[in-house]
């Protein structure tokens, strides 16, 4: 199962162990078993403080656990935890093994006094790069805490389950038998659902931080840039982000971020943070913006925030980044997440032998056709254009499948469905309005992105795409607040152009606070 190089790297991390562990594995006579069992004899074999028992009755097979002798622990992984689940397995072993979390010291005496039931099932799939972060704070819950149990479920594994529970994305959360979230969470923002007094608490030491020379609202490239080159100057520097890392969190594959050659979305905003952690910066997460309240002369700007709570600043940098553009017709919300899927790497293997329509000819609907193709039954590309307008070399690559239809001049109009999931789509015919229906059962919405600037009408300057408009400083219409990345009017939506929109905003900002705390 595991090459030499991972093996050995392994190996590495396990000496880390302190404690025993047992593994315990539920196995039946199928393939999956056998490689299950393959997987955990090379694991055992790597550290002499690791057993494997092969006689587990859990009725989920193949599965195993990890216990430690003498801890009250329930972690489980129903399935092979390979692919973007391999560093949660290893996490999971360290962590039951004694090693401890990089979790601060509040958030961990906070998961220890949770009291009650948590009985936690995520589904998973192990191409899903938002998964990891939600299988390892449930894990690290179940370790820190008795009355947590988790057990992380590979959906394409166990497919009789996906179809009784209606699971249609991933990852799909449930919490004592009951739906209790979909998509990306990290360990502040479960806890903040189960520990209904966090949010209060947050606020109230929010309310209670002083003015920042400069605060950054947004915590993607754009945000972490802005904040490295605010606290290396020296200056009080705030972070306030909806979630650390943004649209990067939900990218797959990043081959043009200069000096990186290849790497993953969470992996660069983990990277972000861990680099913007360098610095003096007070790091606000899961906080989003509501209002901003411009400085009277020689006041502090304001930024109000959905918690509650409200920040002042001498400068503010709006980097808040942009979300998925959805179709907005009937049906669309009525069977998100059951059907309607906006992440063709994360809900694909769910959609394993069936039909599919990827809405968008632009590089990211064609990558994402091409992708699905590999795993579905059929691909319908829906363009609106009378054309695609992917890169040529990604057209090349989509003509050549087998299973792929492509209809152009075609307006999506309707998502149909029987009530509970999605099973077709309707569209019309821009050339003779002629009205069409296909059957399938997965929807891919991949049609840009829109800028996150609800909360800023009628006090920043918009363009009529309600873009922020910033002139080559990054200045906004309101002196002393900035903007920078994909919120902003600059062209060409790209990571690497966020990081120096970021860093100008930020420099601008310094230049600003010097002239005008300068004598006359």
């Amino acid at each position: 199962m595991l090459d030499a190089t991972l093996k050995s790297q392994l190996k590495t991390y396990l000496e880390r162990v302190t404690q025993p562990i047992e593994i315990v594995a539920s196995l039946d006579d199928g393939a999956k078993s056998r490689e299950m069992h393959d997987l955990l004899v090379e694991i055992a074999g790597l550290s002499d403080l690791i057993t494997l028992n092969k006689d587990g009755s859990d009725a989920r097979r193949p599965s195993f656990s990890l216990n430690r002798p003498g801890a009250d622990i329930s972690l489980r992984f129903a399935g092979i935890p390979m692919g973007h689940e391999f560093t949660s397995l290893v996490l999971a072993l360290l962590q039951v093994g004694g090693h401890p979390s990089k979790a601060s010291a509040e958030v961990i005496e906070q998961i220890q006094a949770l009291q009650g039931d948590f009985t936690f099932e995520t589904y998973f799939s192990l191409s899903c790069q938002n998964c990891p972060d939600v299988v390892q704070a449930l894990n690290l819950m179940a370790v820190l805490n008795p009355n947590v149990k988790h057990v992380a479920i590979d959906g394409a594994l166990f497919q009789d389950e996906v179809e009784a529970r209606k699971v249609m994305a991933v990852p799909s959360i449930y919490l004592n038998g009951e739906v209790f979230g979909q998509g990306r969470m990290g360990l502040e923002e479960i806890l903040g659902k189960i520990d209904t007094s966090s949010g209060t608490r947050q606020a109230e030491k929010i309310n209670a931080k002083d003015a920042f020379d400069v605060l950054v609202v947004g915590g993607g490239p754009a945000g972490a840039a802005a904040a490295i080159y605010a606290a290396r100057k020296g200056i009080r520097t705030g972070v306030a982000a909806e979630r650390f890392g943004g649209q990067v969190l939900d990218t797959m594959a990043i081959e043009n971020f200069i000096s990186v050659q290849e790497t993953e979305g969470p992996k660069l905003a983990s990277a972000l943070e861990e680099h913007v952690k360098q610095y003096d910066v007070d790091i606000m997460n899961l906080q989003r913006g509501e209002a901003l309240i411009p400085a009277a002369a020689g006041g502090l700007h304001e930024v109000r925030l959905a918690s509650g709570a409200s920040l002042k600043a001498k400068t503010v940098i709006l980097a808040t980044g942009a979300r998925w553009r959805e179709m907005n017709v009937p049906g669309e919300q009525q069977y998100r997440a059951r059907g309607v899927a906006y992440c063709p790497h994360c809900d694909g293997p769910l959609f394993k032998g069936k039909r599919v329509a990827v809405i968008g000819g632009g590089n990211s609907g064609v990558e994402a056709a091409i992708d699905l193709a590999g795993i579905v039954a059929q691909v319908t590309l829906i363009e609106f254009d009378s054309q695609l307008r992917a890169d040529a070399v990604l057209q090349r690559k989509l003509h050549s499948l087998a299973n792929v239809k492509v209809i152009t001049s075609a307006l999506t109009t309707e998502v149909l469905g029987d009530g509970e999931k999605v099973n077709g789509l309707r569209y019309k015919d821009r050339n003779s309005d002629e009205l069409h229906d296909i059957a399938l059962e997965g929807i891919f919405v991949q049609i840009g992105l829109l800028p996150n600037t609800d909360w800023l009408k009628g006090t920043v300057e918009l363009s009529p795409r309600g873009e922020i408009i910033v002139d080559a400083k990054g200045q906004t219409n309101i002196p002393g607040v900035f903007a920078a990345g994909d919120v902003t009017t600059v062209p060409y939506k790209q990571i690497v152009i966020a990081v120096g929109e970021g860093a100008k905003a930020s420099l601008s900002a310094f230049d600003h606070l010097i002239r005008s705390s300068a004598p006359a």
